[in-house]
């Protein structure tokens, strides 16, 4: 389910949980995070990358039109993957991207630690949900021990994915996937 969690940056335990999507939306968003839930469009499991952003072109055009992203594209990660304790350690330390980092949950979860003045907003995303990090936010991303996702990225920089990281342990210092998927359950 999805959920938000929100520590005092120098604590693990949370000041508040919630699970309501109209109310993460307001929250992350006076924070400027873009936090939106879209329809459920009907894809096999085996869909292509192709098949999946063809089925969320409307979608995928509007965010081009009103941020100006130059490029989507679809990445997939499942527990089978032999390098998945690799890709999970990448994401898991505080960085920032000179570009906004967007992606929209097709199937499975992930989370979103937003290191955000002296907080840090957890947001346990899941399919349906598409979350926009702003330039310049400080953050990290944990998919789980195990994980199961695909995801819609959008990028205004033909490279990819760049990171710049802080050098900040704040990510240690709070609990990971694990904890708080449990605590959603």
């Amino acid at each position: 389910m999805t959920t938000l969690s929100i520590f005092a940056e120098n604590s693990a335990e949370p000041v508040l949980v919630t699970r309501d999507g109209d109310e993460i939306a307001r929250l992350l968003g006076e924070k400027q995070i873009r936090f939106e839930r879209w329809p459920t469009r009907d894809l096999s499991s085996g869909a292509t990358n192709e098949q999946i952003l063809e089925a969320y072109a409307d979608e995928v055009a509007r965010l081009k039109s009103e941020r100006g992203f130059q490029t989507a594209d679809v990445v997939s990660l499942t527990a089978s993957h032999p390098q998945k304790e690799e890709f999970r350690k990448k994401f898991l330390d505080e960085h920032t991207h000179s570009e906004d980092e967007v992606r929209f949950f097709v199937r499975g979860q992930g989370i979103f630690y937003l290191h955000l003045e002296d907080k840090v907003y957890a947001v346990m995303c899941e399919k349906n949900d598409l979350i926009s990090v702003p330039d310049g936010t400080r953050h990290w991303f944990d998919m789980g021990p195990e994980p199961e996702f695909t995801c819609i990225r959008l990028f205004t920089n033909p490279e990819g994915w760049v990171a710049q990281f802080t050098g900040d342990d704040i990510a240690s210092q709070l609990p990971r996937y694990e904890g708080l998927a449990q605590d959603a359950a």
